[in-house]
């Protein structure tokens, strides 16, 4: 999967606006100095949210961005998705064109890793982000664990 810093950073900034979620709104001069991130790059990516029905604007003083959807039903492929970020781990964006215009021999490997990737980031809520970040600086764990568990390998199947 071939994900940038465009999609990184639309879900960092997003968690940040959820995390002040109901205090008003959020100026992109505040998440720029808390995340670190560039204010000409996060007004590309808000743009992009704002017309995706993400984030809302509030204009005049004391205006800003804040949350334009529930967080329990705004997932992180959505984030990544309205920001035009492709999540494909193909090589040929799955138009099966991968090796003298034919399909390669692991095409289906990185088809199947897709849609598991693209599950999985469907599976996690902006609450999710938001209450596992809260519950960190409480020093409380987690309540939802974020990691993919791997398996161990059977020796004998290798």
């Amino acid at each position: 999967m071939r994900l940038t810093t465009k999609g990184r950073f639309a879900v960092t900034a997003i968690v940040d606006l959820g995390l002040r979620h109901g205090s008003g709104p959020v100026t992109l001069a505040e998440i720029s100095g808390r995340q670190k991130i560039s204010l000409s790059y996060l007004e590309q990516l808000f743009g992009k949210l704002r017309r995706r029905g993400i984030v809302d604007s509030v204009r005049g003083p004391g205006g800003g961005y804040c949350l334009a959807r529930d967080m329990a039903q705004l997932t992180v492929a959505e984030i990544i998705l309205a920001v035009d970020e492709p999540i494909d781990a193909t090589q040929c964006a799955g138009k099966e064109n991968c090796k003298d215009e034919e399909k390669c021999l692991t095409h289906d490997l990185w088809a199947t890793l897709n849609e598991r990737i693209f599950d999985y980031l469907g599976s996690v809520t902006l609450r999710h982000l938001v209450e596992n970040q809260r519950a960190k600086e409480a020093g409380v764990a987690p309540m939802h664990d974020m990691r993919v568990v791997t398996r161990k390998r059977d020796p004998a199947t290798v």
